[in-house]
Protein backbone atom coordinates (compact mmCIF):
# COMPACT_ATOMS: atom_id res chain seq x y z
CA UNK A 1 0.00 0.00 0.00
CA UNK A 2 2.87 2.33 0.84
CA UNK A 3 4.46 1.81 -2.58
CA UNK A 4 1.23 2.65 -4.36
CA UNK A 5 0.83 5.90 -2.43
CA UNK A 6 4.46 6.84 -3.06
CA UNK A 7 4.10 6.18 -6.80
CA UNK A 8 0.87 8.13 -6.94
CA UNK A 9 2.46 11.13 -5.19
CA UNK A 10 5.45 10.97 -7.53
CA UNK A 11 3.15 10.92 -10.55
CA UNK A 12 1.17 13.90 -9.23
CA UNK A 13 4.40 15.86 -8.64
CA UNK A 14 5.57 15.11 -12.18
CA UNK A 15 2.26 16.21 -13.66
CA UNK A 16 2.24 19.42 -11.64
CA UNK A 17 5.78 20.28 -12.66
CA UNK A 18 4.92 19.90 -16.36
CA UNK A 19 1.87 22.13 -16.00
CA UNK A 20 4.22 25.08 -15.43
CA UNK A 21 5.70 24.52 -18.87
CA UNK A 22 2.29 24.77 -20.55
CA UNK A 23 1.65 28.12 -18.87
CA UNK A 24 4.32 29.91 -20.91
CA UNK A 25 3.22 32.22 -23.73
CA UNK A 26 5.94 31.38 -26.22
CA UNK A 27 7.55 28.02 -26.67
CA UNK A 28 11.30 27.65 -26.68
CA UNK A 29 11.19 26.76 -30.34
CA UNK A 30 9.40 30.01 -31.24
CA UNK A 31 11.86 32.10 -29.26
CA UNK A 32 14.87 30.37 -30.82
CA UNK A 33 13.40 30.65 -34.30
CA UNK A 34 12.71 34.36 -33.87
CA UNK A 35 16.31 34.92 -32.74
CA UNK A 36 17.73 32.72 -35.51
CA UNK A 37 19.36 30.40 -32.98
CA UNK A 38 17.36 27.35 -34.03
CA UNK A 39 19.56 27.07 -37.11
CA UNK A 40 22.66 26.97 -34.93
CA UNK A 41 21.15 24.15 -32.89
CA UNK A 42 20.25 22.21 -36.04
CA UNK A 43 23.76 22.74 -37.46
CA UNK A 44 25.39 21.51 -34.25
CA UNK A 45 23.13 18.44 -34.13
CA UNK A 46 23.88 17.61 -37.75
CA UNK A 47 27.61 18.05 -37.17
CA UNK A 48 27.53 15.72 -34.18
CA UNK A 49 25.50 13.10 -36.05
CA UNK A 50 27.79 13.29 -39.07
CA UNK A 51 30.81 12.82 -36.82
CA UNK A 52 29.24 9.83 -35.11
CA UNK A 53 28.34 8.16 -38.41
CA UNK A 54 31.83 8.80 -39.76
CA UNK A 55 33.38 7.35 -36.60
CA UNK A 56 31.22 4.21 -36.79
CA UNK A 57 32.06 3.79 -40.48
CA UNK A 58 35.81 4.08 -39.85
CA UNK A 59 35.70 1.69 -36.89
CA UNK A 60 33.76 -0.81 -39.00
CA UNK A 61 36.40 -0.62 -41.73
CA UNK A 62 39.19 -1.17 -39.20
CA UNK A 63 37.40 -4.15 -37.66
CA UNK A 64 36.74 -5.64 -41.09
CA UNK A 65 40.42 -5.27 -41.96
CA UNK A 66 41.48 -6.97 -38.69
CA UNK A 67 39.01 -9.81 -39.29
CA UNK A 68 40.28 -10.25 -42.84
CA UNK A 69 43.89 -10.46 -41.64
CA UNK A 70 43.04 -13.18 -39.12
Amino acid sequence: MNKIIRRLLFMICCLCSTMVLFAQNQTTEEVMRSNGKIYVVVAVCLTILTGLFLYVFLVDRKISKIEKDN
